[in-house]
């Protein structure tokens, strides 16, 4: 349960453990960094994030739009950034 809320918390979480995709939902930190074995970082970034502004607008994964509700678990640990 912890490890649901501290995903949850950065902006996404696993519906289904086991599958390769986790849902999107608002990120509680306006700046989150994920240092990963393989030596990449994922950072996730939400802009004026407020108790008032938290619905989604609009994502960017790696500087392109990301219009998915879900993220794939390969777009993580390729590294990158998410920005809300």
């Amino acid at each position: 349960m912890s490890a649901w809320y501290v995903m949850s918390a950065m902006g996404f979480y696993a519906v289904t453990p086991g599958m390769d995709y986790y849902v999107i939902g608002s990120p509680l930190f306006d700046k989150i960094t994920i240092n990963l074995e393989n030596g990449n970082k994922f950072e996730i970034i939400a802009k004026n994030n407020s108790e008032k502004n938290k619905y989604i607008q609009s994502t960017k994964l790696n500087d392109l739009n990301f219009s998915k509700t879900y993220l794939k678990h390969a777009d993580i640990v390729g590294g990158g950034k998410l920005v809300f």
